[in-house]
């Protein structure tokens, strides 16, 4: 039953119900695809009754604040000695099943232990928003109906295979268990890690720690390769050089003088240099598995900080902060995306937080104005346009 219904997933065009205006009609059309997806019927009422818009979920889709901080500010928040003690602990008792993770699909435990932290403290604070109407709400709303009306399928195909109760709770968008997944990737990624013929993210840690695992094999995760390393950069490097546009093998970035602070650089790998905080902040050497994260989070600090974390479980030093330029405030940011796209420059929405197409932007006028490009954006930037 669960192979016939993944099959019909993968091959339903995308959801095309009609987002805004009367919500009971939205419900009757999303619940007309559903039973075309494959699902029942009568599981399909079931989960499409009673279901509601929650403007909590409106709300916490609106006000990202977290993402306005810097890469200092949030790991130094999200790390500490006991969450790492805590991460270091359940690697010893969940040895098993972390090494059939790495076994069967190639992905490091210390990935897995990170997110699993960041996500929900390791299963303990896996929020409390109902799912059903998390996604519902999304898919309804026009912001992003194309990213969510495809999960509500997925969710009512859970439903009928008994993965997905009506009072499941998770994150605000919709993500669900220990590892925070949506139902599209747990449908189609999900592994029944303990045996018992379900899939259920929320209570197996099994489940969780292997679908995680294939969903990141699934994006491209290299087995065997590292992700993230810190490194130091000589004092007269070509900082226009940093950020992830552009990519350089390993021996390449040594003959400029990059060095490792942990270990050696992998050999004949692509890599970037990242300065999370520009040229005065701490700087690393971002592999190709480093890109595959941001299929789990789309924020740049969310997976710059969880890529850190995993490694720091796996043993690295901790980074050395360094003094970077202060940050610009949300205000100021908002003003120099103003300028920016004004320029002609790609920032993406005007909201205050520093994304990678503000980043890149910036780079660019740095360049042009001789300032270090390092992609930082700095009072003196702001000033000089």
């Amino acid at each position: 039953m669960r192979a016939a219904l993944v099959v019909l997933t993968l091959a339903t065009p995308a959801a095309a119900a009609p987002c805004g205006g009367d919500f009971g009609t939205f419900l009757a059309a999303m619940q007309a695809e559903a039973v075309a997806a494959g699902v029942p019927a009568d599981k399909a009422g079931e989960f499409f009754t009673g279901a509601r818009i929650d403007q909590k979920v409106l709300k916490a889709d609106r006000s990202q604040g977290v993402f306005r901080k810097t890469f200092l500010d949030f790991s130094q928040s999200l790390i500490s000695k006991q969450r790492l003690a805590t991460a270091k602990s359940r690697s010893e008792s969940l040895n098993t099943i972390f090494d059939q993770a790495e076994a069967e699909y190639g992905v490091s435990r210390g990935i897995l232990l990170a997110f699993w932290a960041f996500e929900t403290d390791f299963g303990q604070v896996q929020g409390n928003f109902n799912t059903r109407n998390a996604l519902l709400t999304l898919a309804h709303d026009c912001r992003r109906p194309e990213l969510f009306q495809p999960q509500v399928l997925a969710a009512a195909q859970l439903h009928a295979l008994d993965e997905f109760d009506l009072d499941t709770t998770g994150a605000w968008a919709g993500e669900i268990g220990m590892v925070q997944m949506l139902p599209k990737d747990i449908l189609e990624r999900g592994v029944d890690g303990d045996g018992d013929g379900l899939i259920l993210l929320k209570s197996s840690e099994a489940d969780a720690i292997l679908s995680g695992a294939r969903m990141l094999q699934h994006h491209g995760w290299r087995a065997g390769q590292p992700w993230l390393a810190e490194v130091t950069l000589p004092g007269d490097f070509d900082w226009s050089l940093s950020g992830l546009e552009t990519e350089r093998v390993t021996e390449d970035w040594a003959a400029l003088g990059v060095a490792p602070r942990n270990g050696p650089l992998a050999p004949g790998l692509a890599a970037s240099i990242l300065l999370p905080q520009g040229r005065k902040g701490p700087a690393f050497l971002a592999y190709p598995n480093y890109r595959t994260l941001f299929e789990w989070n789309k924020s740049f600090v969310y997976v710059t900080t969880a890529a850190y974390f995993a490694t720091r479980i796996e043993g690295a030093i901790p980074y050395a902060a360094g003094g970077p330029d202060p940050a610009l405030s949300p205000e100021e940011m908002t003003a120099l995306q103003e300028k920016l796209a004004a320029l002609g420059h790609e920032v993406g929405q005007i909201d205050g937080i520093l994304g990678a197409g503000t980043r890149k932007a910036v780079q660019k006028e740095q360049l042009r104005l001789g300032l270090p490009a390092d992609g930082w954006p700095t009072r003196d930037l702001l000033d000089a346009l």
